[in-house]
């Protein structure tokens, strides 16, 4: 199969869940076109759950973030993990280009989380293909964007929001960044710093498909030729082109999936949304019971098995949520 490769892809995703998966998905798309692709995650996690050098298709590969005994959050504050991760990120990302050069198969491209836009500086300097890979909405993107580039001034204070290319847009529906000032400071300044040098970019991949925002695509194309490369879910769950493709297989939190899908399998359907606050917020007494508990609605909760969320909701749903 090597001797066939069409070329050599480097994914780089944000140390995290939900940006790990939706990179190892697109990895195994590429392999279907006849690429090879090399995912990259931490050492941390690769030592912590032990692994290999594949996962399926998928070769794997690591690089620094700057916490490689104890991971993040224990890496310390927010700002110190991503200074770190910057830092020690970059140096192990160049030496990982360099180990690939000297093999006969080169990398060719650097698809790249834009979290992490320094890894874009370093694929130029080695005189490699970047593509900035956008795991959030087109839209999304394009708010932080518009705020990078100083054409939407913070803080928001009118109840309605005019972005040039997109729909008319009220406050409540900008990111949570920008309707809760100074929350995450670290992390909103990370997201804006996306755009800090797309300028240099080969192209842009967004995880959505155009008919779902195809006004705000349209938009954004005119900054950088952009591509919808979504939704990158298993194969199973879309055309079913690619064989055995049916889970991520790379989960950085113990799964106990069967409570949650025979609690869903008793419900009618269309009776259950789902709500994902992320991995990394920290949801306050306040806000929880602000979305929660006084939203006067009487339907039961699913909630995840979390020490700090049982404790924070239980005073609202006792007796209601599983």
């Amino acid at each position: 199969m090597e001797s066939s490769w069409k070329g050599h892809v480097l994914l780089v995703p944000y140390p995290g869940q939900g940006h790990i998966n939706p990179m190892m998905q697109f990895s195994r798309r590429l392999i279907s076109k006849g690429l090879k692709a090399t995912l990259v995650t931490s050492i941390f996690i690769a030592k912590s759950m032990k692994l290999g050098s594949s996962i399926g298709p998928v070769h794997l590969d690591v690089i620094s973030d700057g916490s490689d005994e104890e991971g993040f959050p224990a890496g310390g504050s927010s700002e110190l993990y991503l200074e770190k991760l910057e830092a020690a990120g970059s140096k192990t990302l160049a030496e990982l280009l360099v180990k690939y050069r000297s093999t006969p198969y080169p990398i060719d491209c650097v698809i790249y989380e834009p979290f992490l836009h320094w890894a874009l500086d370093v694929a130029k300097d080695f005189g490699v293909m970047g593509a900035a890979f956008f795991t959030q909405p087109c839209v999304v993107d394009y708010i932080y964007y518009n705020i990078q580039q100083g054409l939407l001034s913070l803080p928001v204070t009118s109840a309605t929001v005019s972005i040039p290319g997109l729909p008319l847009l009220e406050s409540r529906d900008m990111p949570s960044f920008i309707n809760v000032p100074g929350s995450y400071p670290a992390y909103f300044k990370m997201l804006l710093d996306q755009f800090s040098n797309t300028d240099k970019v080969d192209y842009i991949l967004i995880n959505t498909f155009y008919k779902l925002e195809a006004e705000a695509v349209d938009t954004i194309s005119k900054v950088c030729p952009t591509l919808t490369i979504g939704p990158t879910v298993p194969s199973r769950y879309l055309d079913k082109r690619i064989e055995d493709d049916e889970y991520y297989n790379l989960d950085l939190f113990t799964l106990h999936a069967s409570i949650s899908t025979n609690w869903i399998s008793n419900k009618p359907p269309r009776s259950v949304v789902y709500v994902a606050f992320g991995s990394i917020s920290n949801l306050s007494y306040t806000a929880s019971s602000m979305k929660l508990g006084q939203s006067h609605r009487h339907n039961p909760h699913l909630v995840r098995e979390d020490p700090v969320f049982l404790q924070l909701l239980y005073p609202f749903f006792s007796g209601l949520y599983c």
